[in-house]
């Protein structure tokens, strides 16, 4: 392993993405400390990050968990840093996140979810 010789940051334009409507759940922290959760989806993936429209206000950098399922049902919970907001549709943020913590599990869910796509795509008749 070369993980001391990695670079600390990494280049976003690397990251193998792709365009999933992945159902998730967003969570975090308002400024007056409530807790608050939101159902949405995902508008794309990638490796690193994601990127979905929120109503709830939130500012960059501040930090989410999100919440799915890779395609055999198994949970997974990644923490998420929000590195991009821009207007959305129908007064929602579109948000672009990096993830910070269980990065390993995000990927796994990024593989099973191209996996599982390119399944079915072959499959078909």
């Amino acid at each position: 392993m070369l993980t001391s010789m990695q670079p600390q940051f990494e280049e976003k334009r690397f990251a193998l993405r792709m365009a999933l409507r992945l159902p998730i759940v967003v969570s975090g922290r308002s400024d007056d400390g409530a807790a608050w959760s939101e159902p949405t989806e995902t508008d794309d993936i990638s490796t690193l990050g994601a990127l979905f429209q929120l109503n709830q206000h939130i500012g960059q950098g501040d930090s989410l968990y999100i919440r799915s399922h890779r395609p055999d049902g198994v949970p997974v919970e990644v923490k998420a840093k929000v590195v991009r907001i821009a207007p959305g549709s129908h007064g929602t943020s579109r948000v672009g996140v990096s993830i910070v913590e269980q990065k390993e599990n995000w990927l796994r869910l990024f593989v099973a979810w191209i996996a599982d796509d390119n399944v079915a795509e072959g499959h078909e008749e």
